[in-house]
């Protein structure tokens, strides 16, 4: 299958990478902020100072970790139509944005904080869109107590979706022993969910080259519940990584490697993918610049990295909106990278429906980008190059100078050789322009009054309900 997709980095340049982030992990170390972590990979061969807690990973680590990881993975949903298998050999899946803080309301568009009812809004707008191919979780909660936000994202979520669920925030070992005990009820038990796994966990790493305490004690559990982990590093060039695009690279590889080692020196063979939010920093701000003119070329070598360890990998982001209301706010060429980003190779995407640097969300901005990712995922197709479709025999048949309009093979092929846009939304993608605004959120009411998920077993969720109470009462 012909594939378009951007290739960054030559052979000799991702050796190099490669080999300079074997000396990262072997000569400077990786902070880990935990006992417990330090020791299962001293066991395991690690140089560990306990005192700068330290913990220096050789090669051959590293390559016995990158040997036991899986090289598919089934992401799978409560119904499993919605089951997705990584690597992708065409479009990527893509999914919302999540972790914002704060929502424009549907009414009056102002700004407010998130709910949890806000929460289940998301779930039930990702359940009906068909372009939308897993749920992140969308908003922090704030009407719940900061150390159960997580554990009611997943138990929320589960509730209102039937897609796969991509948790993104864990607090420390028993949110994660919790998230995995209610995830456990949906799915049938510990082992079905281990076969099942219907969410998986977004585990960063803390740039450039550490791991705090909570969450690497939370990502050893659960790999070992056969979680999948998204080792998503999230460096600023020139904040936390080096400024250069070789230096951003260099960091999140060497992050992913370390986060591998962990997750396949806790339980060998756990579901691991390979992520990034690399972003450069605006020079100007300091803040995270998504629009920039480098960002394709650090997703694209990163997904040309991943490729070379063959592991799946999460990496891009498709979110057109940066502003502080719904529309699109970019420019031609602004727009222009944030595509350019989607060609990086990527299994996974996230990004739809995000706000302010994705401190905010909005749901009609979910269905702006749904409906626009269903028009420019057509680039990023499988396309066939075999003997039937170079067609030799029809062009022997039509001749020099002939016309292929009314050949057979025309009529037999067009159909699935030329991609046809939704046409009805085109103006939509009109870039500096909140026209679309009002017919999406028209589409966004429809939605939620009409679409039903179907609900779990009343007893689970009387078993899920108790065990949250349980874990606030901790």
């Amino acid at each position: 299958m012909a594939r378009a997709r951007m290739k960054f980095l030559t052979s000799e340049e991702a050796d190099l990478i490669h080999s300079q982030s074997l000396r990262c992990l072997e000569e400077l170390g990786i902070l880990i902020r935990s006992g417990p972590v330090l020791r299962l990979l001293e066991d395991s061969g690690a140089d560990v100072d306990y005192d700068k807690q330290l913990a220096r990973i050789s090669e051959d680590m590293v390559a016995d970790a990158v040997r036991k990881a899986p090289k598919e993975i089934t992401l799978a949903a409560r119904d499993p139509k919605h089951d997705m298998k990584i690597p992708v050999q065409g479009i990527p899946y893509a999914a919302n944005s999540g972790l914002a803080t704060y929502m424009t309301d549907l009414d009056s568009g102002e700004r407010r904080n998130a709910s949890r009812a806000d929460l289940a809004d998301f779930a039930r707008l990702v359940d009906a869109l068909d372009s939308v191919d897993f749920f992140w979780t969308a908003v922090v909660p704030m009407d719940v107590p900061d150390r159960s936000h997580a554990a009611h994202q997943l138990w929320t979520s589960l509730q209102n979706v039937t897609k796969h669920v991509q948790q993104i925030e864990v607090m420390d070992a028993e949110d994660a022993r919790t998230q995995i005990a209610m995830a456990s009820l949906v799915a049938g038990g510990e082992e079905e969910l281990r076969k099942r796994p219907l969410f998986s966990v977004v585990c960063s790493p803390v740039s450039p080259l550490s791991f705090e305490k909570c969450a690497a004690e939370a990502q050893v559990e659960l790999s070992k519940a056969g979680i999948p982990i998204v080792s998503m590093t999230m460096p600023l060039s020139g904040l936390t990584s080096p400024v250069t695009v070789g230096g951003t690279i260099n960091v999140v590889n060497t992050e992913n490697l370390a986060s591998l080692v962990i997750s396949q020196t806790a339980a060998e063979g756990s579901p691991f993918i390979y992520s990034s939010a690399a972003v450069p920093g605006d020079m100007r701000s300091g803040e995270a610049d998504f629009g920039a003119v480098e960002l394709p070329f650090i997703t694209s070598g990163l997904g040309q990295m991943a490729d070379r360890y063959g592991i799946p990998r999460m990496i891009g982001d498709w979110g057109l909106c940066n502003g502080l209301k719904p529309g699109i706010d970019k420019s031609f060429s602004e727009v222009s990278s944030v595509a350019l980003d989607t060609f990086s190779g990527a299994d996974l995407l996230c990004g739809m429906g995000s706000l302010d640097g994705a401190k905010g969300v909005s749901l009609e901005q979910l269905v702006v980008d749904a409906y626009t990712w269903k028009n420019w995922r057509l680039f990023l197709r499988s396309v066939v190059i075999d003997e039937q479709a170079i067609a030799f025999d029809a062009l022997r048949e039509v001749g020099h100078g002939g016309t292929f309009l009314s050949h057979p093979h025309t009529l037999k092929n067009f159909r699935t050789s030329l991609a046809s846009r939704d046409a009805t939304k085109l103006p939509w993608e009109a870039t500096l322009s909140d026209r679309m605004v009002p017919e999406a959120r028209e589409i966004t009411r429809r939605i939620l009054s009409g679409h039903n998920v179907d609900r779990l077993d009343s007893k689970v969720i009387q078993d899920g309900d108790a065990l949250m109470r349980r874990f606030e009462g901790l």
